[in-house]
């Protein structure tokens, strides 16, 4: 079933093709599971919604519209009910939108960024300057970066223009540059997209 494309796997679930639900549950589960854990450490919480949301996609597979990107329709459905159960769960704010939900996005591409030597302090003072970025930067260079979700997919998840999810990511990498810089750290190469 990998060869397949996720036009075609998702028109097979559409279908009621078990081995369908299966691959695409499999495929997403331990994705969506740590995308959940940027915003909360409930690992239980988080199970619980990812499993509302399969079970509300095997009960309404018949209306759900097509996709050619079976992990971005996912990770959007998931995006949105995880913050509706956190509002609920946290009932004793009065207004919690979803950008008061702040993410503790932990990158990945340290690896690229930090050669051998010193490798700890690096990631340190690297872990510093996400600190310095506000929670939508940070979730935005998360989408682009460690997911690889092009502009138009993240004006998708995040609900933003185009020129704005651009402005973010530009934003957020010449801050992080000057962060960095300062700290006496030459980069070769922060961010290869």
């Amino acid at each position: 079933m990998n060869n397949k494309t996720d036009k075609i796997l998702w028109r097979e679930f559409k279908d009621e093709r078990e081995d369908a639900l299966s691959f695409i549950y499999h495929q997403n589960i331990d994705f969506l599971f740590f995308y959940g854990k940027k915003f909360t450490s409930d690992e239980d919480f988080i199970l619980d919604v990812i499993h509302d949301l399969f079970f509300y996609l095997i009960r309404k597979h018949k209306t759900l519209g097509d996709t050619d990107n079976i992990r971005m329709y996912l990770l959007k459905a998931f995006r949105r009910r995880l913050f509706e159960e956190l509002r609920k769960k946290d009932k004793q704010q009065e207004i919690v939108d979803e950008y008061s939900v702040e993410p503790q996005i932990v990158f990945s591409i340290e690896q690229d960024l930090i050669i051998e030597e010193e490798k700890s302090e690096k990631e340190l003072e690297l872990k510093r300057g996400m600190e310095k970025l506000n929670p939508k930067q940070r979730e935005v260079l998360y989408y682009r970066f460690t997911c690889g979700f092009d502009y138009n997919q993240i004006c998708e998840i995040m609900s933003i223009s185009y020129d704005t999810a651009r402005q973010m990511v530009s934003r957020s990498i010449v801050t992080l540059k000057k962060y960095l810089i300062a700290k006496g750290f030459i980069l070769m190469r922060l961010f290869i997209r």
